[in-house]
């Protein structure tokens, strides 16, 4: 692997019972790649990011993290969701925790920081993702919004090296989807590597480096957002970008 790549997915597939969700999946991850994965509902992106991060175990292939295959190694799953971290479309925060808590949580545990240290960071990446006036709210006082900026912010905390992130606005009311999409077109100036399954069409052409457009568990076409929306050439990527485009 060259000394930019992070993470090679190669003949990746997966199955449940009979029902094949994956088939041969291969890419890769460059240090500072933002990969926005589309396609329809049911088509496996969400799938593929729960391969990844090891929340579903994968039927075949490997998936090298740093050039160790992180499927076969006994490795410490959560060190390495530390490193490759998971924002979820239902946010997933702990209902009973206020958002410093939920951000604090990982690094205190998984990180072993210092209850002082970890409390600074919680409250750095609070303020980056503009949630510092409800640093002591509980999930039920926010709205979906400000949830889903509190899961970036606990993701953020443990500093990873990519960040995944799974349909980040589909639970959320559309007036709602536009504060969250900021936020993470503030990371992309920054630089963080991160793959996104989304729906986001006119977001996932303005910030990928790399767009995969995925069908019945197959990549289908990627290339770059100029390739894929503007020059596509399979029938099933024209189909399913007309009706964005004609929208």
């Amino acid at each position: 692997m060259t000394p930019d790549k992070l993470l090679e997915v190669c003949h990746l597939s997966k199955k449940f019972g009979e029902n094949t969700v994956l088939r041969d999946i291969d890419f890769s991850v460059n240090k500072g790649d933002v990969i926005c994965i589309i396609g329809a509902s049911g088509s496996g992106k969400s799938t593929l990011l729960r391969c990844i991060n090891l929340l579903e175990t994968p039927s075949g292939g490997e998936i090298f993290f740093h050039g160790a295959d992180i499927t076969k190694r006994q490795i410490s799953v959560p060190a390495y969701r530390a490193k490759v971290g998971m924002v979820f479309q239902s946010f997933n925060l702990f209902s009973n925790m206020t958002a410093i808590k939920n951000c604090m949580i990982g690094t205190r545990k998984v990180l072993k920081k210092d209850k002082q240290t970890a409390e600074e960071t919680a409250l750095g990446y609070l303020d980056k993702v503009g949630m510092s006036p409800f640093i002591n709210a509980k999930p039920r006082q926010l709205s979906g919004g400000q949830k889903q900026r509190v899961a970036i912010a606990r993701a953020l905390a443990m500093e990873p090296e990519i960040l995944l992130f799974d349909e980040p606005t589909s639970a959320l009311d559309p007036q709602m989807v536009g504060e969250v999409l900021s936020v993470m077109r503030k990371l992309v100036q920054e630089g963080l590597t991160m793959i996104i399954v989304t729906h986001e069409m006119a977001f996932a052409r303005d910030v990928a480096s790399h767009v995969v457009f995925m069908s019945n568990g197959v990549i289908c076409e990627e290339g770059s957002p100029e390739q894929i929306f503007l020059n596509p050439t399979q029938q099933e990527t024209k189909d399913f970008l007309a009706r964005f485009l004609n929208g």
